[in-house]
């Protein structure tokens, strides 16, 4: 059996064509993986179009089986590139490609389940690190770092929300009662939920002079509710942004983590030593 060393070579090959947008080869496999996933995508809306389905469904289902055996082809490369295949799965990508393929496979059990290879969808997130849009890149980098660092606070704040829609819900209770359509407090607590978020369904509304008044409280303490979570998030952009730096499509071989510093010798997540720039 070989061991690690003289594998190596072969999957530092591959890992940089599948994972790596600075080589031609890499950038042309992406590209090319891209056209895959929207012709997927749309042979999937296509096949729930009934006229469609039932004029070309062989077609389609072949179709979509095609699809499925070159992703997993894919996915299990993968995994069998990196040096840490778990982590790599864990992931968010690592995730939405097993989400890519796995709707096919069910469909064998469960018919229907194939509408749910939409969510390959996803995987068009990898644009960015495709095409060196370094500056989308960059911003991308700072709002997921801004929302990361906020969402102790957003947490609060949600938990705040929550308490207060109860304590709302169950006042238009007592006030409305079920006459008004208010027949027990989590229905009212769903009235409050949409009233305070502004959506304002109107399936459900107070009738009593007193309804009236709190339901017109709820509506003007939304718009001051729906201003902080955008405020906690902007304090937090503009303080990451002081730490702003520009990243490469550079990924690390242990953890495929990119936007790395094209002078980086080591993964910023992992700690692993990072791949010479090509």
């Amino acid at each position: 059996m070989k061991d690690e060393g003289q594998r190596a070579p072969w999957r530092e090959q591959i890992r940089v064509i599948i994972f790596e947008a600075d080589t031609p080869v890499g950038k042309a496999f992406d590209i090319g993986l891209f056209v895959a996933i929207v012709l997927s995508v749309a042979a999937v809306m296509v096949e729930s179009v009934d006229g469609f389905r039932h004029e070309h469904g062989r077609l389609l289902y072949g179709i979509e089986w095609v699809f499925t055996a070159l992703f997993t082809l894919e996915y299990g490369l993968r995994l069998i590139c990196v040096q840490q295949p778990l982590r790599y799965a864990r992931s968010f990508f690592g995730v939405v490609d097993l989400l890519a393929i796995l709707p096919t496979y069910l469909s064998i059990l469960f018919p229907g389940a194939q509408s749910l290879l939409v969510i390959r969808g996803l995987r068009l997130l990898r644009i960015f690190r495709v095409f060196k849009l370094g500056q989308f890149l960059g911003e991308a980098s700072l709002l997921r770092a801004a929302l990361a660092g906020s969402r102790h606070k957003i947490t609060i704040f949600l938990g705040t929300v929550l308490i207060l829609v109860t304590i709302l819900g169950a006042a238009m209770y007592l006030i409305e009662g079920q006459e008004s359509g208010f027949d027990n407090i989590p229905i009212s607590v769903y009235w409050a939920i949409v009233t305070m978020t502004t959506v304002g369904y109107g399936d459900i509304a107070p009738q009593t002079p007193l309804g009236k008044a709190l339901a017109s409280f709820v509506m003007i303490l939304g718009y001051s509710i729906l201003a902080v979570p955008t405020g906690i998030v902007t304090a937090e952009i503009l303080e990451t942004a002081r730490s702003e730096r520009t990243p490469t499509t550079r990924s690390c071989p242990h953890c495929t983590s990119d936007g790395h510093r094209a002078d980086a010798r080591f993964c910023r997540d992992c700690g692993g030593a990072l791949a010479e720039p090509a």
